[in-house]
């Protein structure tokens, strides 16, 4: 409790010293400061300055230091209200001379650079402004622009990698706890580079300033000793003229002021081009400088090359010195180079044999720890242009992201399957307005978008047609066309279905999940089902699983069987239990239990075709047809689906046949539905399925199962033979 209270104490005093801290620098700057205190004030602000490029020296990432940009304003309105009082104490007492000058720092930094003579005062003027061109030209400007550049990246891929995030989330990579951190990680980081944008203008402004306060020294000073105070221009000896001894104060006050700031600039060049790896700078520099042992070989050859060409050309003395110098530093780095490069051929013999064991264990049949995984594909992925990703931005709404999960809510309620988690990406080879819907690495569909239009469809209610791009629906195949944003109201009141970008994405995904659902139904997706309903009905599951023990490869051709032809498996009770009632016939044929399982769910299938008066109109397949399906029917030894082996032209007549029969019943505007015998059903819809596809088969049993709660209707019959 009491480290508690004293972290809370430590934690207030900080807290209120910054506060102070602020509202001191402002009345620096009106309020004159004692010459101590002000040399004390000066040795903190290059001794912060120093700190602060430590810090940054030794900080992994750029955006770790996310005060960064508030520690430069405040360092930066320091150093001015330092560089205020300052000036006014150079320009209140600078006419006393150098000598009898209070400001200890001032005349510290004033005889280190510029001394006493005349020639070292001319040599102090010019390093000072060689490093006011220095701090200007190249490193307050290659950083600003390096942080403006930084800014417009960081903002400009914020919502890529906020997308990334959540396509990671979608596919179940990560949680929704490690999407949040990753989210908030990113929001920092442009929030970093955007503050920064702006923080590299105070420290550009800080130089300027410093240059002028530096001209106000030197002038307003030199006029007011000389003016007021009747301070002769030049001296002799030892007492110093106006022009020397304020030449000497600009100069020391100037480093004073240049020296922090020039700290701060390389601070902030070294924070803005630093990368987001987790590694510190020297350990990164070290690393990536050792890539090679031969670039040091190389090197240090060519110094002594140089060294040599000096001496026999040169003919001086130095020229021995200087081959001396280059030769040893040569030497240096050829001995650095050949340590580098046999370290080298030890690393890659190593590696070579550990390569060499794996290799042999493996065919040994052993199984060593670093067997690289496999990396599995997405079940499901979607695949999008740059130009659709504000259909995911959650800025922009996120559209998409809400329907697709809609689309996986609707398909367990209406097929009864657990559509795995839609992976979304943005794929840089699609067009930018196309995308792809991939099942387990494959293609199952894809279609070009027009941002900024919808999709209009004519139903048959539309009154006035209007002008537009002509397309197809990529769900249905529908004719439509695309009208922009202006016209969306008109072709609503002239009777279109208008269709916005999310909307024709989602459509056609949940077509193709109703096309596919047999294939995106696996083994582990069944498992996740059988689990479920265990909690619920155990003794169901405990016969199917052990007293029919049926394999849960064969529940998923049961499974498959169904959703090949949209019949929904949420009904996994009335599955499991039918399967059960047939467990003791060994083997186990799938294709004899998904007629048993579609007999038992007879009047959920008929119900499913049938019209809103539970009438269900169907045309009949003859008795002699039957028999004759069945004469040809083959049976694959590998035990898959069996097949009718019709010739050509039975084959041809067949499909004429039931063709002819079922254009009839679309001319009345009805669903084509064929019923037949249970022996014959799979055979019938796979003989048709390819030439007419959507057309409902059924069973006599499936039929009879519906009982009352349909109302029969049979419009026609296909006799064919």
């Amino acid at each position: 409790m009491a480290e508690l209270k004293k972290g809370n104490i430590f934690k207030g005093l900080s807290n209120s010293a910054v506060a102070v801290a602020a509202i001191v620098i402002i009345l620096m700057i009106l309020i004159p400061v004692p010459p101590v205190l002000l040399d004390l004030l000066m040795v903190c602000n290059v001794a912060f300055s120093v700190i602060i490029l430590l810090v940054v020296l030794y900080t992994p990432k750029s955006s770790d230091f996310s005060s960064f940009p508030r520690v430069i304003l405040f360092a930066t309105i320091f150093g001015l209200g330092l560089n205020v009082c300052s000036t006014r104490f150079i320009i209140s007492n600078g006419h006393q001379g150098f000598d009898k000058f209070g400001g200890n720092m001032i005349k510290a930094f004033s005889s280190i650079v510029a001394g006493d003579g005349v020639t070292s005062l001319a040599v102090g003027i010019t390093i000072f402004i060689i490093i006011i061109i220095i701090q200007t030209i190249v490193i307050t400007k290659g950083a600003t622009r390096v942080s403006e550049v930084a800014a417009r990246f960081a903002l400009d891929s914020m919502n890529s990698k906020m997308f990334a995030v959540d396509s990671e989330l979608n596919s179940g990579s990560i949680t929704e706890e490690q999407a949040r951190e990753k989210k908030a990680a990113i929001q920092r980081e442009s929030d970093f580079y955007s503050a920064m944008d702006g923080s590299s203008k105070f420290v550009s402004g800080n130089v300027k300033a410093g240059i002028f306060i530096t001209i106000i020294n030197l002038v307003v000073g030199i006029f007011v000793a000389s003016y007021y105070y009747d301070m002769p221009m030049t001296g002799a000896g030892r007492v110093h003229g106006a022009l020397d001894s304020f030449s000497r104060f600009t100069i020391g006050d100037g480093l004073l002021s240049q020296l922090p700031s020039l700290l701060l600039s390389f601070a902030t060049g070294i924070l803005v081009t630093g990368s987001n790896a987790d590694e510190l700078l020297g350990d990164q520099i070290v690393r990536q400088l050792k890539v090679d042992g031969k670039v040091y070989l190389i090197s240090g050859g060519i110094l002594i090359g140089i060294g040599f060409l000096f001496f026999f050309l040169g003919g001086s003395s130095s020229s021995g010195t200087l081959l001396l110098l280059m030769g040893g530093i040569g030497a240096g780095l050829m001995f650095y180079g050949n340590r580098l490069t046999r370290a080298e051929q030890i690393n890659f013999a190593k590696k070579l044999e550990e390569e060499q064991r794996a290799k042999s264990s493996t065919q040994t049949g052993q199984n060593p720890d670093d067997v690289s995984p496999v990396a599995p594909l997405d079940p499901l992925a979607l695949e999008i242009g740059f130009a659709l990703i504000p259909l995911v931005d959650k800025e922009k709404g996120a559209e998409l992201l809400e329907r697709v999960t809609r689309i996986r809510r609707e398909a367990a309620l209406d097929l009864g399957l657990v559509v795995p988690k839609i992976r979304i990406t943005d794929n840089m080879y699609l067009e930018p307005n196309q995308y792809s819907f991939k099942i387990r690495g494959i293609e199952a569909g894809n279609y070009k978008i027009k941002p900024g239009f919808y999709m209009c469809m004519n139903t048959g209610s539309v009154t006035k047609e209007i002008p537009g791009e002509a397309t197809n629906d990529p769900a249905f195949g529908m004719p439509a066309i695309w009208v922009s944003e202006d016209n969306r109201a008109e072709a609503e009141s002239n009777g279109y279905v208008v269709v916005d970008p999310p909307t024709i994405i989602a459509t056609h995904l949940t077509e193709i999940i109703r096309a596919h659902a047999a294939e995106i139904l696996g083994r582990q997706e069944v498992s996740k089902i059988i689990d479920e309903i265990k909690k619920t009905s155990p003794v169901v599951v405990e016969e199917v699983l052990n007293t029919g023990k049926y394999t849960y490869g064969e529940i998923e051709k049961v499974f498959q069987g169904l959703l090949r032809e949209q019949v929904s498996i949420r009904n996994v009770v009335a599955i499991l239990e039918t399967l059960a009632n047939y467990g003791t016939y060994m083997p186990h044929n799938p294709w004899f239990l998904i007629e048993k399982v579609r007999e038992a769910l007879g009047t959920q299938i008929c119900l499913q075709y049938a019209d809103l008066d539970k009438k269900l109109s169907v045309v009949q397949l003859s008795q002699t047809d039957s028999e004759y399906i069945l004469q040809h029917q083959v049976d694959p030894k590998d035990g898959s689906m069996p097949f009718v082996a019709f010739d050509p032209v039975d084959g041809r007549k067949w499909i004429k046949g039931v063709s002819d029969v079922l254009a009839s019943v679309r001319e009345k505007n009805l669903l084509p539905v064929i019923m037949c015998a249970p022996e014959v059903r799979q055979l019938v819809k796979a003989s048709i399925d390819r030439e007419l596809p959507g057309t409902v088969v059924l069973s006599f049993g499936e039929v009879m199962a519906a009982g009352s709660n349909i109302n029969l209707e049979i419009i026609g019959e296909i006799h064919v033979w």
